[in-house]
């Protein structure tokens, strides 16, 4: 079973393709940033890739976009985060896009060796694997914001998930197209979206208000 490894840490890199290594898993590669996680991932077939969440050169999320990017170009591909953090928005977003073939644990919550080996080869075959804490906090995270919404703003999002514009969202409610605008930037502050381009914003907070 092949294997890649995306983790900056260098001594956690090499602690786990050591223990992969001498598990039965063949570790293709290992990648301390998402650029060597993308060029790694155009020269080797693999089984599953094992990703951390905070990589450079923000350390925020790169590592979870670099998952769901690797799952849009090559569909199916069983992945486990792995990570010291719960990163909501993002990995409500890898949940969404299909929950075969995905885990999330917490790295300060794995007490044992064979309980993550375990998770890795379930995750592998096709199975899932979450964290309590982690489906705990996607939970919290999928009840509460959509409460700080205006009702106006309820109603630009709920146009936004039938795939309206803005043009065509002013055109349906009666207002301005910068009113509008400025009600899709408040729905992005609201709903505690990262800061990317306009139409990835616009794709997570249509999955935060289909409860996604």
């Amino acid at each position: 079973m092949r294997v890649i490894i995306l983790e900056d840490n260098p001594i956690l890199a090499e602690g786990l393709g050591l223990l992969l290594g001498n598990s039965g898993f063949e570790v293709a590669a290992v990648a301390a940033d998402v650029d060597e996680f993308a060029q790694a991932m155009t020269e080797h077939e693999v089984d599953i890739a094992v990703v951390d969440v905070r990589l450079p050169p923000t350390f925020t999320d790169e590592g979870l976009r670099a998952a769901i990017d690797a799952r849009k170009a090559r569909p199916g591909l069983p992945v486990l985060v792995f990570s010291q953090y719960v990163e909501e928005i993002y990995a409500a977003e890898l949940l969404a896009a299909g929950s075969e073939g995905v885990g999330y644990l917490l790295k300060d919550r794995v007490s044992r060796v064979d309980e993550f080996l375990e998770a890795v080869r379930r995750v592998a075959a096709g199975g899932t694997v979450l964290d309590p804490e982690v489906v705990s906090q996607l939970m919290i995270k999928k009840s509460n914001p959509l409460d700080r919404l205006t009702p106006r703003e309820r109603e630009v999002l709920a146009l936004m998930a039938e795939g309206l514009g803005n043009t065509a969202i002013a055109d349906k409610l009666v207002v301005s197209e910068g009113a509008v605008h400025k009600h899709v930037g408040n729905v992005f502050l609201k709903l505690d979206l990262p800061p990317s381009d306009s139409g990835h914003r616009r794709v997570l907070a249509v999955l935060a208000y289909l409860g996604l």
